[in-house]
């Protein structure tokens, strides 16, 4: 089995969901019921002015979970508005979205 071919994907899109720690698999479970062929999340962690709130303005820790889903450019609407909604994104502090051509 020698086949030195290289794939190359073109007409997709890569959304990334960024939501609180848990809420990754909602997410994924959306994206796959809208057509999306798979999801990758892992556990992230970072800093923000909101996290600055601790004592004595001591930074606290951020812990998210990024969900990348690539999708066919023909899907990427109706798939990032199931994400959308499966993370509640139109609560302030749920999480964001983004898509990456």
């Amino acid at each position: 089995m020698k086949n030195n071919k290289i794939t190359y994907l073109t007409d997709v899109a890569l959304i990334t969901c960024i939501v609180p720690t848990g809420r990754g698999d909602a997410v994924i479970k959306a994206a796959l019921s809208m057509g999306a062929a798979g999801a990758l999340v892992y556990h992230a962690r970072g800093i923000g002015p909101r996290e600055r709130l601790g004592l004595l303005g001591i930074a606290i820790e951020a812990e998210k979970d990024v969900v990348s889903i690539l999708v066919a450019t023909d899907y990427q609407d109706a798939v990032l508005e199931a994400v959308y909604r499966a993370a509640e994104l139109q609560v302030p502090g749920a999480g964001m979205a983004y898509v990456t051509p």
